[in-house]
This record gives structure tokens, C-alpha cells and sequence, in this order.
């Protein structure tokens, strides 16, 4: 018998739940500003833009299980565009609402162009490819200024325009009926705003014919192709859709920094992405949001705490902070893939996988 008085008491504590979220995270940048300042208001605007990142590259690795590892020659395709598009560089100064959809569309394309030399690829063999698309998209960026100077080379290019819509710039605070909004908080909404969009379509995704096709080629693209399902545009799917969720973030990286140079499109910063989606859970829509969040802000939390934390213990400095950092990083993350192998927040599916395979 379905206890209905059961089921609106959950319905009413889900309720509760979302509207309190949605409270704390309206006011999160004042929060944060107030007690922490300006510089960890930046990195939460920054932790927003990986989470879109990180929920593109899920649907890659997490849904369709294809191991990318040049995820972020996309992010830099995005920036780029932007970046050429609005900024004196070219002399143009496209609109916003026009650069982000052309740069979406762009991304999704190398994602297609990419993924289709790799359909018969899978594993480590896929991640070598991806990687090397990864390094040749970054290499490409920094030596396309001679003969014809297009990305201004390893210098990058800046004097990009802020974003804004129509005479509303986000570079400046903007007044809102005699109450003046900081920059930052305005990039803050803005990107919550498109995080909350990509989060919306994601969900929608795996719920949908496409995001189950995505899962049965993970678990067996033989049977999957055995069961009628087209793998090979299923696959150029998947990457088009991760792409272009890379170049939606790229385009707002660009126009938030007003500057971009190839230096942060490495495969490092590939690295960082993946490892998100790995520590937060792959497959897990909420597991990758909260693998970005604490991926973006804990380095900078050991960023900030190392040398005060060395001064007081030992009285002096010993390892130089930047170092400290990145060691306090590099064991947080082995510590947590010991006791959590499964990310800290796995889907079901791939919780019981491992208890599976743990029996």
C-alpha cells in the first residue's frame, strides 16, 4: 500500500532542500566577499566555469565511457573565438549573445573532427589521441602568428572586450534600482545562470534515448551495435555535446579575463578537468559539480595556508609554498581514490559496481 501521507512529507523536505539552496547560492558572493574579500569571490566565479567544463567532459568519460584527455582544446577553442571576435585584434566587437552560440557551435565541430578518426579506439589508445589533439590544438595557437598573425602567438591576445549586453558591461558594477552590483557578483550570477542551463540539459540528457544509448555503449558497444543502436553517431554525439559545453565556458574564461593565451590550454589543466569528474564520480551529475568545486578551491586553499601553516610549525619557511601545494594536493587526491574509489559521490550504478567487484 503507497503511503501517501510518506510521499508528500518527502516532496515538502525536497522542496525545503532545493529553496534553501537556491537561497545560499543567491547569496553566496555576498557571503564570500564580505568574509573572505575580493580573491576568493574570483575563484568562485572560476570553480563555475570548470563545473560547466566538467559536466561537458562528463558526458564524454561519465555517459559514453570514452576516455578523453584533450578535453581542453576545446575550452581554448572557445576562448579563442571569443577572443578574436570581440577584442581590437580583428577590429570586431561581435555581441555576446552572438559569440557564445558560434563558439558552441565551432567547439561541437572539432569535437566531431576529433572524434571521428577515434570511433574504432577505446582505453588507453583513445586517451594517447585525444591527448595528442589536445597538444596540437595548443601548439597551433601559439604558432599561428606568422605568416598572417592570427592568435598573436605565445604573447596572446588582450584587450578583449568585456561581456556585456547591449550598454550593460559586467566589467563595471551595475546599478540595479539604486543598488550598485560588483563586477564580480554579476559574473557570478551570470555564470551560475549558464551552469544552472548546462546542469538542466545534462540531467535531460540522461534521462533521454540518447543518454541510455551512452551508457550501453559504455558497458558493451558490441551488444549495444548488437541491440540496434548506432554507435558510431551515438559516439560523435557524445563529443560534440562535450565540446560544446567546453566552448560555451571557453567564451566566458575570455571574455571574464580579457585576455587568453595559450599557456592555459595545457594538458594539465586536461588533467585537472578529468580528475573532477573521476574524484567527484563519474556519471554522477552532482558527484562532477562537487569534484569541480572542491578541485578549483582546495589548491588555492593549500595556496594560501602553506606558508603561514610551515611558519608556525617550524618557525621558518622550508618548502617553497607553490611546491607545498601542490604535494598537500597530489596526497588529498590519492588518499581520497584509496578509500573512495568510486568518487565521492558516485552514481548507483557505479556504486555497485564496485561493491561487485570488492565481493
Amino acid at each position: 500500500m503507497i503511503d501517501f501521507a510518506a510521499l508528500k512529507r518527502d516532496r515538502r523536505a525536497a522542496l525545503a532542500a532545493t529553496a534553501g539552496l537556491g537561497v545560499l547560492l543567491a547569496l553566496a558572493p555576498f557571503l564570500i566577499g564580505a568574509a573572505a574579500g575580493a580573491t576568493w569571490l574570483r575563484i568562485l566565479d572560476f570553480a563555475l566555469l570548470y563545473i560547466m567544463l566538467a559536466l561537458g567532459l562528463n558526458i564524454v568519460v561519465g555517459f559514453a565511457g570514452l576516455l578523453d584527455m584533450g578535453y581542453i582544446a576545446f575550452y581554448g577553442v572557445g576562448a579563442y573565438l571569443y577572443a578574436l571576435l570581440a577584442s581590437p585584434h580583428f577590429g570586431l566587437h561581435w555581441p555576446v549573445w552572438a559569440i557564445l552560440p558560434t563558439g558552441a557551435l565551432v567547439a561541437g565541430l572539432f569535437g566531431v573532427l576529433l572524434g571521428a578518426p577515434t570511433l574504432r579506439l577505446r582505453g588507453d589508445y583513445l586517451a594517447i589521441v585525444t591527448l595528442g589533439f589536445g597538444e596540437i590544438i595548443r601548439i597551433f595557437l601559439n604558432n599561428l602568428n606568422a605568416p598572417i598573425n592570427i592568435t598573436n602567438g605565445p604573447q596572446g591576445i588582450s584587450g578583449i572586450d568585456p561581456i556585456h549586453f547591449g550598454s550593460v558591461s559586467l566589467a563595471k558594477p551595475i546599478d540595479i534600482f539604486g543598488f550598485s552590483l560588483p563586477s564580480l557578483h554579476a559574473y557570478y550570477y551570470l555564470f551560475l545562470l549558464l551552469a544552472l542551463g548546462i546542469v538542466f540539459v545534462t540531467i535531460r540528457l540522461e534521462n533521454s534515448r540518447i543518454g541510455r544509448a551512452w551508457v550501453a555503449i559504455r558497458e558493451d558497444e558490441i551488444a549495444a551495435k548488437a541491440c540496434g543502436i548506432n554507435t558510431r553517431n551515438i559516439k560523435l554525439l557524445a563529443f560534440a555535446m562535450g565540446a560544446s559545453f567546453g566552448g560555451v565556458a571557453g567564451g566566458l574564461f575570455a571574455g571574464f579575463q580579457a585576455f587568453v593565451s595559450p599557456e592555459s590550454f595545457s594538458l594539465m589543466e586536461s588533467v585537472m578537468v578529468l580528475c573532477m569528474v573521476v574524484l567527484g564520480g563519474m556519471g554522477n551529475i552532482f558527484g562532477v559539480i562537487l569534484g569541480g568545486a572542491l578541485l578549483t578551491i582546495l589548491p588555492e586553499v593549500f595556496r594560501h595556508s602553506a606558508g603561514p601553516v610551515q611558519q608556525a610549525i617550524f618557525g621558518k619557511v622550508l618548502l617553497d609554498p607553490e611546491a607545498l601545494r601542490m604535494l598537500l594536493f597530489g596526497l588529498a587526491l590519492i588518499v581520497v581514490m584509496l578509500y573512495r574509489p568510486a568518487g565521492l559521490w558516485p552514481s548507483t550504478r557505479r556504486r555497485q559496481e564496485f561493491k561487485g567487484s570488492a565481493a
